[in-house]
């Protein structure tokens, strides 16, 4: 699933296309990428032709074009599931292959949603303001602030964590405590640390969450100077082109490759129904530790 540097390459990528430009056309090839939005397909292409787009947020994995025009609190709420894609290309070109929403633009551009699984969709929303003069859509409120959000509060991040009884990778993947983190950064961000991902976060010095923190912010920064993370064509950013972080990755997904630290074979462990990757020696597994 795409998390918080892949999802911010798409969006600084519709920046460069879609502010200021206004939507003249709406063809919805696959209503299952509507199932969020319950009036259908009909009524979200009517609520969206004419309008401009004047801004696009995000928090979190989550995405959302600000609409001006008639409702200054209108957005489309979008989320990229396992496998979307938010393409930029000319009506002429061929279909992009699992295309199920297309969007046509004033300047003759279209932007085309594409999504091989299904998993993530559109829908119109109406924002509300928060703190700082920002607005969320409502259906995000619930949402935290991802560690590269400018209004990012690490003390009340800290005192939460070290508040939890659980194990501090699950913790790393609740979105309502930080957002953004998934299971690629989670283990990167780890073995960095070092921490095991079972270590409870009660019993965490704050030291060790200071460092974790600076960890997950500098795998998101240095991810996202590299277009973030493709380990096959279901991520790409809106000009079609991968990510090349997979290169610098250090645990995930490197089972039985020497540790770069100390030359340990990384471990892979079952986690959550998915998987999870550490260094048996940098990154010990507590002895009561849960999963």
């Amino acid at each position: 699933m795409p998390e918080l540097p892949e999802v911010e390459v798409v969006r600084r990528g519709l920046l460069d296309h879609l502010v200021g430009r206004s939507v003249t056309g709406v063809t919805v090839h696959d209503v299952r990428s509507l199932r969020r939005h319950l009036p259908g397909p009909l009524d979200f292409a009517d609520r969206l032709i004419g309008r401009r787009v004047a801004g696009i947020g995000r928090r979190g994995k989550y995405l959302w074009l600000q609409l001006d025009h008639t409702g200054a609190g209108d957005a489309v709420l979008c989320h990229l599931g396992m496998s979307g894609q938010f393409l930029v290309s000319e009506p002429a070109a061929e279909p992009t292959r699992h295309q199920r929403v297309t969007l046509d633009l004033d300047d003759g551009q279209q932007v085309r949603f594409a999504d091989q699984r299904i998993f993530g969709g559109m829908s119109f929303s109406e924002t509300m303001p928060v703190e700082h003069d920002q607005v969320l859509p409502r259906e995000i409120m619930h949402i935290a602030r991802d560690p590269l959000d400018r209004y990012f509060d690490a003390e009340e991040f800290a005192a939460r964590l070290r508040r939890r009884e659980t194990g501090v990778k699950r913790a790393l993947l609740d979105q309502t405590l930080i957002s953004g983190v998934g299971n690629i950064y989670a283990d990167e961000s780890l073995w960095r640390t070092p921490l095991h991902f079972a270590r409870n976060t009660r019993h965490l010095l704050r030291r060790e969450v200071d460092a974790l923190l600076g960890h997950v912010i500098e795998v998101m920064r240095e991810a996202l100077a590299q277009g973030g993370t493709s380990f096959d064509a279901l991520y790409v950013n809106v000009n079609g082109a991968s990510g090349y972080f997979d290169r610098s990755l250090q645990a995930y997904g490197q089972e039985g490759r020497a540790c770069e630290r100390c030359g340990t074979p990384i471990r892979r462990d079952a986690f959550m129904n998915r998987s999870s990757f550490s260094c048996p020696s940098c990154q010990p597994r507590p002895r009561h530790g849960k999963f």
